[in-house]
């Protein structure tokens, strides 16, 4: 191979000062420049961001992918530039399963119906994952990604040359010092008057000399100290412009939060109206298989949020059906005032946010009040009667936390 000696040599040197610099400055024993503060600053909030960006990087790929086999996996893959295989969600696993156990147990028996109604589902649930899945990882995690992979790498490169031009700096400093130090004593050894009566006035003649080849070496220590001066404000310029870039990260980072923020949201909210479909088919098939039974839901509903836009709201709102789609034949015959609670079935309930009535049918509902509720045959399940002292109404179980 053709090595270019000279360069290697000159490589070589460069590297041997830096590294005699580095460590006289860890010793103490030489001066270092200091960076202004400004500049510091930029420093830390670089680190700062670059570490933060990691940690929320490794925990949102955690809440996406629980499993570290297959995140290690889909990090293998994309390495090699591979697609990713599709894989199947555990909402899809488990919606498998219990569609096979429905047609081996029988899929026309009343549990055998539930499980497939439950498979369903479970089915939706796991494409709605997916495609959550999907979508955070294009919205939020490809852009941190990116940054760790391609800025923060351009950033790291241009401090690190940074510091070997600052090193160069220093070196060039102590040397321009060394080199008037030596200046200055051989001046005052030149300007001793010789003894003229000697055989050999060898001192005078080089001490002469040697001022003479510090005068040369002191100027050559300015003329590089001029270059690396110049090279290293070119180079802290640029390492500072890359630096204040760190603002627009951030500013496309908040972006990319307030994307995957819709895409959760939209995901949950999904799940909610599944699940919501899935109560009020099973609250049917229940109260035909087993007539009389409370039903009803024991865990509280999310309240609505104050401030919240009203694609959100409409997300996170419970769903009440419309009193018009609630009364049935029977319901529409029964008088409220006349029906008497049943013998056993009914329960305390607090009422989890303010619900207003209606029509006269309904019971209004303040928030955090405790009422007695109970279900009467051939109610829809969304609905309960509740009661209090001697106010009576149907209202609805999604404003209502159940209690033992």
């Amino acid at each position: 191979m053709d090595f270019n000696m000279k360069k290697l040599a000159s490589d070589a040197g460069i590297f041997f000062t830096r590294a005699v610099q580095f460590t006289e400055e860890k010793f103490g024993q030489a001066e270092k420049t200091e960076l202004d503060a400004h500049f510091e600053n930029l420093l830390a909030r670089a680190d700062s961001t670059k570490n933060w960006t990691e940690r929320i990087l490794r925990q949102t790929e955690v809440l996406l992918q629980p499993n570290p086999s297959a995140r290690v996996e889909e990090f293998l893959y994309e390495k090699l530039d591979r697609k990713v295989p599709s894989r199947v969600t555990n909402g899809e696993l488990l919606a498998q399963y219990m569609a096979e156990a429905a047609s081996e147990l029988g899929a026309t028996t009343p549990y055998g119906k539930t499980l497939l109604k439950v498979s369903e589902a479970e089915k939706r649930l796991g494409a709605a994952e997916r495609d959550f899945i999907h979508t955070a990882s294009i919205s939020f995690l490809t852009p941190l990604r990116n940054f760790l992979e391609g800025d923060w790498k351009t950033i790291s490169k241009e401090r690190r040359l940074l510091q070997n031009r600052r090193l160069d700096l220093d070196a060039c400093k102590a040397r321009l010092k060394k080199a008037k130090a030596a200046e200055a004593k051989a001046t005052c050894e030149g300007d001793t008057v010789p003894d003229f009566q000697e055989t050999r006035p060898r001192n005078y003649i080089l001490s002469a000399s040697a001022s003479a080849l510090w005068n040369d070496e002191v100027d050559k220590a300015e003329q590089e100290l001029r270059v690396a001066q110049t090279e290293f404000d070119r180079q802290a310029e640029v390492t500072r412009l890359l630096l204040e870039g760190i603002s627009s990260t951030h500013v496309n980072h908040l972006r990319c939060l307030h994307e995957f923020v819709k895409s959760q949201t939209t995901y949950y909210a999904q799940c909610y109206r599944h699940m919501l479909d899935l109560q009020k088919q099973l609250g049917s098939s229940q109260g035909a298989i087993f007539p009389g039974t409370f039903v009803g839901t024991t865990e509280p509903a999310s309240p609505p949020l104050s401030t919240t836009s009203p694609t959100t709201a409409a997300a996170t709102m419970p769903v009440v059906p419309t009193v018009a789609g609630l009364a049935t034949s029977g319901e529409a015959a029964l008088c409220l005032e006349e029906v008497a609670p049943p013998a056993s079935g009914t329960r305390k309930a607090r009422v989890l946010y303010d619900y207003e009535a209606a029509d006269s049918s309904e019971l209004a509902l303040l928030a955090d009040e405790l009422i007695t509720v109970y279900s009467l045959p051939g109610m829809d399940p969304d609905w309960l009667i509740g009661e209090r002292g001697n106010k009576k109404g149907k209202v609805p179980v999604t404003y209502l936390e159940l209690l033992s």
